[in-house]
């Protein structure tokens, strides 16, 4: 918790900060990687720092961060902290990189505002960074220790083409390691310009079948450093080779219990969501499941059939998919009603029988799991029982 003075500080000024926090952030990382050029050649994700998505969830980030010190003293936002800590870990992060951000993020701040940073406000703000990072650095301690280690080889057992863009890789790590439906890991690949970039994947299968199995969708673009990763991976990895991946990680797991459950999904997003369905299976649950996914096209669809063939070898689970382009051949059930429906456009969830106590599990890209959302709460769901996971940084709280 803020001091009482550092937070009578905060609040008078979070109005200035937040309002130049873009500016601030887009500061910190150009100086940061000008004098580090290691952080962003083997750490920091290239693509999403030359998209922008990066800074922008930065920003978001601490003025979230800072907007709940001031208005609910004693809280932390526990869900957004856990998100970062299990990202920070995926990519090994260590406690003394906080300190080479906190320079460079302060030096920023004093760049962009000027005398307005008083050595008080200075101070303040020192304290709102310093209580973020120890939170994450604890947590983050905590996330390595169950992990019990850092980068590990894991061999390409199989790779299954799935889409004409989209590969699947069946993954045998040195040693085994445990993992919760949902978690992913991170994979480190060399690039052709010495580059050692990482991205995480979601682990796609139930921890029961041993082996891991990722799933890569190829991004087309000659030269953009989006995808840079996932297009090496598709065009370069085969049956046999070895891959530099991280321990399991991840806060977006199957809710315990036995409680119905939403899972919902959209494009590459379903590979959580196999992962829950997978052990739900595994495990023999009676749990009733309603499962949605939303996707361009069928033939867009990753795992299409046997997304299908999971939800009818349960026996509480029904499916509704919603596709954007549907052929008048496939095209059937249009009004969506009960049991494996399929139906033209978006997802509606106005459209399906929830329980009123349902837990709703997430995945997709930001705009349909904000759509969902504000469906869910509008039909009664509560804030608590919604739960999500962003592939890539998570723009969510920046756009609030």
């Amino acid at each position: 918790m803020l001091s009482p003075d550092s937070a009578a500080i905060v609040r008078a000024t979070l109005p200035v900060i937040a309002g130049a926090i873009q500016d601030i952030t887009a500061r910190f990382y150009d100086t940061m990687f000008a004098d580090n050029p290691e952080l962003l050649r083997d750490l920091f994700n290239r693509g999403n720092q030359a998209n922008g998505e990066q800074r922008v969830a930065l920003a978001g980030s601490i003025a979230a961060f800072a907007t709940v010190l001031v208005e609910r003293p004693g809280v932390l936002p526990g869900t957004m902290l856990s998100r970062i800590a299990n990202k920070h870990a995926s990519l090994g992060v260590t406690e003394e990189q906080y300190a080479v951000v906190h320079k460079y993020l302060f030096g920023a701040i004093v760049e962009e505002l000027g005398d307005a940073v008083t050595p008080e406000v200075a101070e303040a703000w020192d304290e709102v960074y310093w209580l973020m990072a120890e939170t994450l650095i604890g947590l983050e301690r905590g996330l390595y220790r169950e992990a019990g280690r850092g980068w590990t080889r894991a061999t390409v057992v199989e790779r299954r083409e799935e889409t004409a863009d989209t590969v699947s890789f069946l993954l045998r790590p040195d040693l085994p390691m445990p993992f919760l439906p949902g978690q992913y890991v991170s994979v480190r690949v060399p690039l052709p310009d010495g580059a050692r970039q990482i991205r995480q994947y979601s682990l796609s299968n139930s921890p029961e079948r041993g082996d891991w199995r990722i799933t890569v969708k190829r991004v087309r673009g000659e030269g953009a450093p989006e995808g840079e990763v996932s297009t090496w991976l598709y065009e370069h990895v085969r049956a046999g080779d070895v891959l530099s991946v991280s321990a399991p990680f991840g806060d977006l797991t199957l809710p315990e219990g036995d409680g119905p459950l939403l899972l919902a999904s959209a494009g590459i997003g379903v590979t959580p969501i196999l992962s829950m369905l997978d052990h739900l299976l595994a495990t023999g649950s009676q749990r009733r499941v309603v499962v949605v996914h939303a996707d361009r096209s069928p033939g867009a669809h990753v795992h299409r059939e046997e997304l299908a063939e999971l939800v009818a070898a349960l026996p509480g689970a029904t499916l509704h998919r919603w596709y954007e382009d549907l052929p008048p051949a496939q095209a059937r059930d249009a009004a969506n009603g009960a049991g494996h429906a399929t139906a033209v456009g978006r997802a509606d969830m106005s459209a399906i029988d929830l329980p009123g106590d349902v837990v709703a599990c997430l995945c997709g890209p930001l705009p349909f799991m904000r759509a969902v959302r504000a469906q869910l709460v509008e039909l009664g769901v509560p804030d608590s029982g919604i739960h999500y996971e962003v592939f890539g940084p998570d723009l969510w709280l920046a756009a609030a």
